[in-house]
């Protein structure tokens, strides 16, 4: 295959992969869309729980215009369904939701004290990643 060609095959398949595998820094940046496909964020990271390897939460950034006047939320990754039409993320979470959303914070000492981790679950009505 030449360079080209393996560059083209590449590219298409970063768009359209339907591979059930895919490494982190290709979700960062990835857009959110609602239930009616209106671009509502993008996720900013990801948090994986150590001994599993699973994602529990995306952190994502909702509104704004070019990064200014946007809010970050840490939403549990099961409010996230990858739609391959799209090429990015469908979730049902409605502006109320956000509004009212517990705030978790960048340092890593929040993620130990497990009642604020039991808040931001009970408010997304998910289950917690620690029962599965």
């Amino acid at each position: 295959m030449t360079q080209a060609a393996g560059t083209a095959a590449q590219t298409s398949d970063s768009t359209t992969s339907v591979h059930r595998l895919i490494e982190s820094n290709r979700v960062e940046g990835t857009p959110v869309y609602s239930p009616q496909g209106k671009h509502v964020g993008t996720i900013h990271h990801l948090i994986i729980e150590k001994v599993s390897g699973r994602v529990v939460y995306a952190v994502m950034s909702f509104g704004g215009f070019l990064g200014f006047g946007s809010h970050e939320h840490t939403i549990p990754w099961e409010k996230l369904n990858y739609d391959t039409q799209l090429g990015g993320y469908r979730t049902d979470i409605t502006q109320e939701e956000l509004s009212g959303a517990p705030v978790v914070s960048e340092d890593e000492k929040d993620w130990r004290d497990r009642r604020r981790e039991q808040d931001l679950h009970d408010h997304w009505r998910v289950q917690p990643y620690w029962g599965w």
